[in-house]
């Protein structure tokens, strides 16, 4: 054990980063395996749908006869197991494409329930439920869910991390108005476990039986291509997630999708444009979303695979991840338990100056639309906001977690840790100082 309050030698961490690499090499070739599967199925749907150079060319103004787009949704749609999908450069975040999808479903004197307890942060705005400024934003002026007349309940998980099914129970009969139910598969800005699709499917069966009328609704967004199927194979009626997230492959400039049951998934296409008015002009990045697709599983494995780097090394420390070390994932995000604001600011500084690009600047905490606390962000990556990039964020709020995700391959996560662990003091140490 080094002395009382020192700090890892540049030495000592790299040293640190090896030994983890070594015990890892069985789990990294069992994530190959899957990403040798979902990058097949990625073939096969090319193969079908005959990919060739004539379907990148790209539309312009109304974006009338666009093979391309609609030979994607149909890919996408085949990949999700589903009936349609919509995937456009036009949303241009994840909030964007499931905001579409709940207002193509939700009416006034609907309710809203969310069973995976409270939905991430920049979805507050979308669902109304953050007071607002009166002086800043009038009354039913915020465009939410709430000023349209839709209400909003909640159901938490079980503090194991299951769906509390009594619970869920009794809000169907409390609120005999509920039409659409909201799972999100990854954590969010939560400290609890992501949601398996497995998982997501048995509770869909569940609700089903007791209530076949409700939408199901997955916010499936850092969950595509971890495991082998998307919680439309299970029995989703919608999923939605972002282009600069894992189905982008870090190729996708921009963009978003809402995949499932045609009839809500035309009700999303109107949302994003307006009643009557198909198409959407991909003007010229076609070729980038079928090519983010296929990079998809490689980048995604890779992305897992510096997760269970940063858990395995954060765990050998003392520090507290979710998930830990050996937990199957079902989201390339793992999150870090940093206990206090110079450990996370530490943290985030080492990301951005081990980044290819803006890697001078200083992450600085600070007020960020869509969210309620001060975030920090550590995000040097080519797309703007891209999550598949290597990154790291978190809300500056007890207990001070960085929630980490992406990176092309899991080496870049190495370089991160071989220097970040020289600004961090090991757990065991904190707890001897207190």
């Amino acid at each position: 054990m080094k002395p009382k309050g020192e700090k890892f030698t540049a030495a000592e961490a790299k040293e640190i980063v090896k030994q983890s690499r070594l015990r890892l090499e069985q789990e990294f070739r069992k994530i190959d395996e899957r990403t040798q599967q979902n990058i097949k199925r990625i073939l096969d749907a090319y193969r079908e749908a005959r990919v060739g150079p004539h379907l990148f060319a790209g539309t312009d103004g109304y974006g009338h006869g666009d093979i391309g787009r609609d030979t994607l949704d149909e890919i996408y749609a085949k990949l999700f197991g589903a009936e349609k999908a919509l995937v456009r450069v036009q949303c241009f975040s994840g909030t964007h494409a499931i905001s579409c999808a709940l207002f193509a479903v939700l009416r006034p004197g609907d309710v809203m329930l969310a069973i995976s307890g409270r939905p991430y942060d920049t979805l507050e705005e979308v669902i109304g439920s953050r007071k607002e400024d009166p002086e800043l934003v009038p009354h039913g002026m915020t465009g939410s869910l709430h000023d349209f007349g839709v209400s909003y309940a909640q159901v938490d998980l079980t503090e194991d991390g299951d769906f509390d099914l009594p619970a869920i129970d009794e809000a169907l009969q409390l609120h005999p108005n509920v039409r659409l139910i909201h799972i999100q598969r990854s954590c969010g800005y939560q400290w609890r476990p992501s949601i398996p699709v497995e998982k997501i499917g048995k509770v869909i069966a569940w609700i089903k039986e007791r209530r076949p009328d409700v939408v199901v609704f997955v916010d499936n967004c850092y969950g595509e291509f971890v495991e082998g199927i998307e919680p439309t194979h299970v029995g989703a009626d919608l999923v939605a997630g972002s282009l600069i997230k894992n189905p982008g492959g870090t190729f996708a400039p921009s963009g978003g999708y809402v995949i499932g049951k045609a009839v809500y998934v035309k009700a999303a296409r109107h949302r994003l444009s307006a009643p009557g008015v198909d198409g959407g002009a991909t003007l010229g990045q076609t070729r980038l979303l079928y090519q983010g697709l296929f990079n998809a599983p490689m980048v995604v494995g890779e992305a897992i695979k510096g997760a269970n780097l940063l858990a395995d090394v954060m765990n050998q420390l003392g520090y507290e991840t979710n998930p830990r070390i050996g937990t199957p994932k079902t989201d390339i995000i793992c999150a870090l338990k940093l206990l206090n604001r110079e450990n996370l600011l530490a943290f985030c500084r080492a990301v951005q100056r081990n980044s290819p690009v803006g890697s001078y600047i200083v992450p600085e905490p600070g007020t960020t639309v869509g969210y309620g606390d001060e975030v920090v962000f550590a995000d040097g990556t080519f797309i703007d906001g891209s999550t598949l990039e290597l990154s790291a964020d978190g809300p500056l709020r007890d207990p001070y977690v960085a929630y980490c995700q992406g990176g092309t391959h899991w080496t870049h996560w190495a370089i991160v840790l071989e220097e970040a662990l020289q600004g961090i003091v090991p757990r065991e140490m904190e707890a001897e100082e207190k």
